[in-house]
């Protein structure tokens, strides 16, 4: 009887101490966690607070985070969490392709030549020639759209990053948000020596200056604010959106879309966005638009607020008074449950449906923004 008492309390103890060293371990990695994103630089600056004080007085910065011209309609509680981390372990084996998605020799004559032209690197990564500037937008190159190599989705195409030391000397770099997939610690690392200038929504500077980049080298812009720079005319404008780069920033930088006119080339790149009456507005202050890139991918019934959906990227490219569309925020990476080509399928079909203009080119070819007539040929189909 003493024996089998023994027993039973020797496992009643043994019980105890793998709960105490289970829950110690989640502390010191809660803790691990919390110091890595407090001082890992891959997590960028913080507005100082002298700017901080200063968005204040801004119709769109309210107790301490920029916010929305239309409130999200829609927020993820836990059960909404709960279905997607299922449905993203049961669901869709077509969000990530069966092999490597191609990727068209790049065409390193005409992308150094003077001729406006555009050339897409996958999701929101682009390099434009306007006015013989050479832009680039949302630039990331690096393989995972995450703070760390071993979490987050694996590019689908072959690595692209060894493309920054081939690349022309960048006159602007224009980010729209601080999101892992369109703002890129390495990249930036990687492209500031060569980038003369970076356009930037508010608060997006304080990454920026964290990684090295000089303040003077950095224009931050609010919604509708516009500058002249080097013969473009530049405006940052409307998104519907958020920002993050950790738990502790929550909307502490602000997102946008920007327009970029040059001589021959009105063109606006809408940023990540949901659906909303901005477009019909920043139709009417800088359109018609020769070409929009418009985002609609990504896309999910429990975010509609935060991402279009390709047929409410062709009406926005409508509204938007966009002659020619071209669908990005896909390509790259798998960030929501859709099938990776989804996105452009719907697009194309949309835009057919209501009679509407676009293109769909390869990731890495060169289009000539003056010849934007083009027939798809659906190299996804592979």
């Amino acid at each position: 009887m003493k024996l089998r008492f023994r027993k039973k309390r020797k496992r009643k103890w043994y019980f105890k101490k793998f709960l105490w060293t289970l829950f110690g371990l989640v502390i010191v990695g809660i803790i691990a966690g919390l110091l890595f994103m407090y001082f890992h630089p891959v997590f960028g600056g913080s507005p100082r607070e002298e700017q901080q004080a200063a968005y204040e007085e801004l119709d769109n910065y309210v107790e301490g985070e920029f916010i929305n011209e239309t409130e999200k309609e829609s927020e993820m509680g836990l059960t909404s969490i709960g279905g997607l981390i299922w449905d993203w372990v049961t669901e869709r084996e077509d969000r990530i392709p069966s092999e490597n998605v191609p990727v068209a020799p790049l065409d390193w004559e005409q992308i150094n030549s003077e001729a406006d032209s555009l050339t897409w690197f996958g999701h929101s990564n682009f390099l434009l020639s306007i006015d013989n500037k050479k832009i680039l937008i949302d630039p990331v190159f690096d393989d995972m759209a995450s703070p760390v190599s071993f979490v987050g989705s694996r590019r689908f195409t072959e690595d692209i990053f060894h493309l920054i030391e081939e690349l022309p000397r960048i006159d602007a770099v224009f980010i729209t948000h601080d999101h892992y997939d369109h703002l890129d610690y390495p990249s930036i690392l990687a492209l500031k020596e060569k980038t003369d200038h970076f356009f930037v929504p508010l608060g997006v500077d304080a990454h920026l200056m964290e990684w090295g980049v000089a303040s003077g080298d950095i224009t931050p812009m609010n919604w509708w604010e516009q500058v002249e720079w080097e013969g473009l005319d530049i405006a940052a404008v409307p998104a519907r959106h958020s920002s993050n780069r950790s738990i502790f920033d929550r909307n502490q930088t602000l997102w946008a879309g920007f327009v970029i006119s040059g001589e021959n080339t009105n063109l606006y790149v809408s940023g990540d966005t949901g659906y909303g009456d901005h477009f019909i507005e920043i139709g009417e202050t800088y359109g018609p638009f020769d070409l929009t890139l418009m985002e609609g991918g990504q896309y999910d019934e429990r975010w509609p607020d935060a991402h279009m959906f390709p047929e409410e990227s062709v009406q926005a490219n409508m509204d938007a008074k966009g002659d020619v569309m071209m669908l990005m925020h896909w390509g790259a990476f798998s960030l929501a449950l859709h099938g990776w080509s989804e996105p452009v399928e719907r697009g194309i079909e949309e835009a057919e449906k209501q009679g509407v203009s676009i293109i769909a080119p390869q990731i890495g070819e060169t289009v000539d923004l003056e010849e934007l007539d083009l027939t798809i040929t659906p190299w996804w189909d592979f």
